[in-house]
């Protein structure tokens, strides 16, 4: 309920932003004239289509006004690519999965850096409220190592991985309820900002570390999907209900 309830209005909120950037960074006078452009060459298909040069042309012209318009839009959704970025990524944290249940099982697997000594195997210790079902499992060419876990209670920790003289940790949670899932922790700058929910590796043997979480789904109207759907029409539907009060043209 919390999950389903946050994301309307977080969805709204972001239609509203959209709106906002819209109408900073258009040319809204030329986009409006642009618009009255379409309409007049898509009727004057329709009156004179039993004219083929006068069909010819017209149609040229559409397809010069829908360049133009294009050209319009380029602009706005430019400013408005990053920061839907990064928040389409904090909330895939929040909506796209789901802690892990109790009681049923689930994979932590290792990414190893190139070069490393078979020495510095890894090895993992989990916190209060889990136990480790399987031995280790080795994927040799990929540099892999993964463990099969299960979570006995709802739980919200750190597990230890141990490789080569070098530890680091890794979030992990069962149970229910709404946060931030980070499914995994890697060293590189451009991983970290695709898994932002805890700091980056230090840069030593160990190249990732990831939870198998389980993809989650949000409900509305009787209907269960992945929650970015949802996203798009409730942030779409505000944008377009609000856009008169924005003085806005799409």
């Amino acid at each position: 309920m919390l999950a389903s309830a946050s994301l309307v209005l977080v969805s709204i909120a972001a239609g509203i932003a959209l709106l906002w950037i819209f109408s900073k960074t258009s040319d809204q006078a030329r986009i409006r004239t642009t618009k009255k452009r379409l309409q007049a060459r898509l009727l004057e298909l329709r009156l004179y289509a039993d004219d083929p040069r006068v069909v010819l042309r017209a149609q040229r012209a559409l397809f010069t006004e829908n360049l133009r318009y294009f050209a319009l839009m380029l602009r706005p959704a430019v400013f408005a690519t990053l920061p839907m970025i990064l928040l389409l990524i904090v909330m895939d944290g929040f909506y796209g999965y789901r802690p892990l249940p109790p009681g049923e099982s689930a994979v932590v697997t290792v990414q190893m850096r190139g070069g490393t000594e078979p020495a510095a195997s890894p090895r993992i210790e989990v916190p209060d409220g889990f136990i480790v079902e399987t031995p280790a499992a080795r994927v040799i060419p990929d540099r892999q190592v993964s463990w099969r876990i299960r979570p006995e209670r709802p739980a919200s920790a750190q597990l230890q991985v141990l490789a080569g003289g070098e530890e680091a940790a890794k979030s992990i949670a069962s149970g229910d309820g709404l946060g931030y899932l980070n499914g995994r922790r890697a060293g590189s700058a451009l991983a970290w900002l695709l898994h932002p929910g805890e700091p980056p590796l230090s840069g030593g043997a160990i190249e990732w570390i990831e939870v198998e979480y389980p993809p989650a789904e949000i409900s509305y109207f009787g209907l269960k999907t992945h929650w970015l759907v949802w996203f798009i029409l409730f942030s779409m539907a505000a944008a377009f209900l609000l856009k008169g009060r924005f003085g806005v043209t799409i």
